[in-house]
């Protein structure tokens, strides 16, 4: 009988203990800082471990409204890819969520509360059909939520959040942004496109991040053969929806004839929308804007053929900053490197390129930029792993940091709210097979 009793105690433990979520689990502090090699310059890593831990792209908030913790996405928890966050002081580590549902790739932090939007729900990775849960928009309270983490206080998970929406079934949801005043989320939905569908989504699971830089970065393929490829990769019919915040209602704001990404707020103006046209590389028209009502939707920057314009940031309350690539023979005919263009007047001014020696053919240069929200300062990253800083008054640029392996992702660099730091997720710890953030001090 007792043996009997000791069995049931063990599987009713095992059964708790499987279900038991990792929400508020703390880790210890991966946290050190090494000089670099060509620089000097203190580099301050934050995450060490050998799983991936990626930022959020440099469009998005990324460090916490109280300015202590920066969030990030990891599968180190052991249930696929959940939220976290780092404290950039002490270097505890605190898991958000545990749900293999989560959305971790379109994350909005607050700008001025503890929050965080998220989406959660719908098909996995390893279903063929829908999940039995919905695709809902939550809003988590992480300043109760890391309070009670802290003191090993926990309470229930759905104690810290709330349901903002439910989305409709045949909503396929993909990128959200948070509006400037945070009264709404927008959020980019596609459209069914069977034949375009198949042959976007053979090519994904085909092609990882890093098969697509090296097509991109191929100088053997011609013109004529890269515009094709952009082409195919960029078909597709979008839209942007809004969700109001306070009540859960949806409301159309534009639809579009083109596969839609890198959706983003101006985070100084209300509803002021930037998305791009997404075609994994080039577009013939790659960045626009759009108002929340659907109105003044238009190209924000006129490119010419021989250009490649891309990852588009905006840096200011007027401002958008990106990048006219120069990583092949051709496009360097004409002007490249970091460019800044004003929202309201479409004037545009270059901040500089990098001359990149890549070998084989291949040129390197500017990949990825971000201004500082104080108007001082450009950081943009290059082809070999470099960061450098540009000071936008007097145009001085100073390489800070080098040798961050641009795999299994970029470094996506991003200024903090007072413009004193910047992030990182470097490839470098680790031999370019997982991500570890970093920060660097900018003087």
């Amino acid at each position: 009988m007792k043996h009997t009793t000791i069995l049931t105690l063990l599987f009713i433990i095992s059964i708790f203990s499987l279900s038991a979520s990792n929400v508020g689990k703390r880790y210890p502090s991966e946290k050190f800082s090494f000089a670099d090699r060509i620089t000097g310059r203190t580099i301050t890593v934050l995450t060490a471990s050998e799983f991936s831990d990626a930022k959020p792209y440099q469009t998005h908030e990324t460090w916490t409204s109280d300015g202590n913790w920066i969030i990030f996405r990891s599968n180190r928890g052991g249930n696929g890819s959940q939220i976290y966050v780092v404290n950039e002081i002490t270097g505890d580590i605190v898991q958000l969520t545990d749900d293999k549902t989560v959305n971790s790739g379109s994350i909005n932090l607050s700008r001025k509360e503890m929050k965080l939007f998220y989406l959660r729900g719908g098909r996995t990775r390893a279903e063929s059909d829908e999940n039995s849960k919905p695709v809902q928009i939550v809003e988590l309270n992480i300043g109760d939520l890391l309070r009670d983490a802290m003191n090993a206080e926990l309470k229930a998970d759905n104690s810290y959040e709330r349901i903002v929406s439910t989305l409709p079934q045949d909503m396929r949801a993909g990128a959200m942004a948070l509006d400037a005043d945070e009264s709404k989320l927008y959020i980019g939905i596609s459209f069914p496109q069977p034949q375009v569908t198949r042959q976007t989504n053979a090519a994904a699971e085909t092609n990882s991040r890093t098969s697509i830089d090296n097509k991109n970065t191929d100088p053997s393929e011609s013109r004529d053969d890269a515009r094709k490829r952009f082409e195919l990769a960029g078909k597709g019919k979008s839209g942007i929806r809004s969700i109001d915040i306070a009540t859960g209602k949806i409301a159309k704001v534009i639809d579009i004839d083109i596969r839609l990404g890198h959706l983003q707020c101006n985070p100084w103006t209300a509803g002021e929308i930037i998305y791009c046209h997404e075609t994994t590389g080039d577009a013939v028209q790659r960045i626009w804007s759009v108002r929340a009502d659907g109105s003044n939707n238009r190209p924000i920057y006129n490119e010419t053929p021989d250009e490649w314009i891309t990852h588009e940031t905006v840096c200011g309350k007027d401002e958008v900053m990106f990048l006219i690539m120069g990583h092949l023979p051709y496009l360097r005919e004409k002007p490249t490197g970091i460019a800044v263009l004003n929202l309201r007047n479409g004037q545009m001014k270059l901040l500089g390129q990098i001359d990149e020696n890549m070998n084989n053919g291949q040129m390197g240069g500017f990949w990825h930029c971000n201004g500082s929200p104080d108007g001082l300062w450009a950081v943009g990253d290059t082809f070999k792993g470099s960061i450098y800083s540009i000071n936008r008054i007097t145009g001085e640029r100073k390489m800070l940091t080098t040798g961050h392996v641009m795999k299994p992702d970029h470094t996506h660099p991003i200024f903090s709210a007072d413009s004193k730091r910047i992030l990182i997720q470097s490839g470098m710890l680790s031999g370019g097979k997982a991500l570890n953030l970093m920060t660097i001090q900018v003087e």
